[in-house]
């Protein structure tokens, strides 16, 4: 009875004015927009789009991220000043970066060729001279774009920040170094691909994580959990030693790529306790016991900006990501088609805002017309159309009463108006009863499959009338036949079971099936 389901629940984000404003205060964006604005004919940059080492110096000053040195510095103090330095100059050549390819910055190079470089990060055989640097056309978006600007902005940097993280290791790079001084890339044993494969399906899976919870708030997740459910087989019991070194391994290269992705803004991420790594002898790489403290494996939040990033890279790649919202602009058919199989608050949500923008007679005049048919989302449709009346409330009221002798909406109305406490509600046929029995049963097969609760209601159905089944497989009904086989699965009693499926037979004979 259920047609096609969306991929993903959908999530509830905030406007896209509060979006852009998340995106606008993200330490690394903000970073690469200060120095955008930092940057001139004077500002050295390499033959690849970077900045010279003699200017980096300047440049992590201008972001501040420089302290003050100590008057008297020991043969210690210098050399954690050194390392500072370093530190500070890394991030400053990194929000450069972002700067040159998200075109808050232009480089052009000696040769006079704008946005020859191949990025900040890239390679270029030709003229190693300096280039020359002036104002971007993206940096009028920051002080004069729409959200939808910013937020596209931001979504440039993201992809800046995720090719970084799904790079080779430093570590690696070294190990793959010829003596020729080229990177062997053979040795290295990296698969761009893959690499991003696999980073990808950790997103996506913290997405589902996190609106999977159905609310908007944020949604710890540990490390190892998001680890194993890229690693352990759904159907596997106790992971052995081999998957618990491979979700180790996961673990260690998911701490160092989300320290990446945090200063963009994706996500809020407690790291690694370094003593877990001091020595694998002492300490195991992921939590062996229900009392451990899991914090210190790692925890990551996506953040709402993170929501709107991982859904926008989702629905590029072709996903199924519904939001909030998505619907409100749309007919009441396409609303009680779309919200089928959300949460409920979810569902809740969306029809609250497509209500908001029409009057509620009309409102309820609409829902009322997309709910009728006897295709196999209808009873669905009608349970849903019920539940938004009740968001529309008293007003509706008027719009039910003209259902009322409608043979497929007559008896939600009257269980609807029965609901409101409505005076001179016309008692529904014997036929009525029944056919309402059948479609509620059979949208709740559609919404939730067999849970306990369907089981109480269809005893309760078959207690309450007497010969329940010998009268319903008569019903007019397209869904008859398979309501009545469901019933015979989900009755304790074991006569009453039988009945059903003798029942069910019955309705499928009589319609030639």
């Amino acid at each position: 009875m259920s047609g096609d389901r969306p991929t993903l629940p959908p999530v509830r984000l905030p406007s896209d004015a509060e979006l852009a404003r998340d995106a606008l205060a993200v330490p690394l964006l903000a970073r690469a927009v200060r120095l955008a604005r930092w940057a001139g004919p004077g500002t050295r940059v390499g033959a690849g789009g970077e900045l010279v080492e003699e200017q980096l110096p300047a440049a992590a000053e201008v972001l501040g991220l420089l302290g003050t040195e100590s008057p008297e510095p020991t043969e210690s103090d210098e050399a954690l000043a050194a390392q500072a330095r370093a530190e500070a100059e890394a991030e400053a050549s990194e929000a450069w970066r972002v700067a040159v390819d998200t075109g808050l910055v232009e480089v052009e190079d000696p040769s006079g060729d704008a946005d020859s470089a191949d990025g900040a990060g890239g390679v270029d055989d030709g003229d190693e001279g300096d280039g020359t640097v002036s104002a971007g056309a993206a940096l009028q978006l920051i002080a004069s774009g729409s959200p939808q600007d910013v937020l596209s902005l931001w979504l440039d940097a993201l992809d800046v920040v995720f090719a970084d993280a799904t790079a080779p290791v430093l570590e690696d790079l070294a190990g793959a170094i010829g003596d020729d001084g080229e990177i062997d890339l053979d040795a290295l044993d990296w698969d761009p691909e893959a690499e991003a494969e696999f980073l990808e399906g950790v997103l996506g899976n913290l997405y589902l994580l996190t609106v999977g919870e159905g609310g908007t708030d944020p949604v710890p997740v540990p490390l190892p959990v998001l680890a194993a459910s890229m690693i352990v087989p759904d159907d596997m019991g106790e992971p052995t030693d081999d998957v618990l070194e491979q979700v180790s391994d996961a673990m260690m290269r998911l701490d160092d790529q989300f320290a990446l992705l945090e200063p963009i803004g994706l996500v809020t991420y407690v790291p690694v306790d370094e003593a877990l790594m001091v020595d694998d002898a002492e300490a195991d790489a992921v939590p062996s016991g229900d009392d451990e403290d899991v914090s210190r494996y790692g925890v990551v939040t996506l953040t709402p900006l993170g929501l709107h990033g991982i859904r926008s890279r989702m629905r590029d790649a072709g996903v199924d990501a519904p939001a909030v919202g998505d619907l409100a602009d749309k007919g009441a058919d396409a609303l009680l088609d779309g919200i089928a199989h959300f949460p409920e608050p979810a569902a809740r949500a969306e029809t609250e805002q497509w209500l908001a923008r029409r009057e509620p007679a009309e409102a309820a005049r609409e829902l009322l017309a997309a709910a009728k048919g006897t295709d196999p989302g209808a009873p669905l449709r009608r349970l849903h159309c019920q539940q938004s009346l009740a968001l529309v409330g008293v007003e509706a009221e008027p719009a039910v009463r003209e259902v009322l002798d409608d043979a497929e909406l007559g008896g939600l109305a009257r269980v609807w108006l029965a609901e409101l406490g409505a005076a001179d509600v016309p008692p529904p046929s014997e036929s009525m009863i029944f056919w309402l029995a059948i479609d509620t049963i059979a949208a709740q097969l559609d919404a939730e499959g067999e849970p306990l609760e369907l089981q109480e209601l269809v005893e309760g159905l078959v207690g309450q009338h007497s010969g329940f089944f010998d009268a319903a497989w008569r019903v007019d009904h397209p869904a008859t036949a398979d309501v009545l086989e469901a019933m015979g699965r989900l009755h304790r009693d074991r006569k009453a079971a039988k009945d059903a499926r003798k029942a069910a037979f019955k309705a499928r004979s009589r319609n030639g099936g």
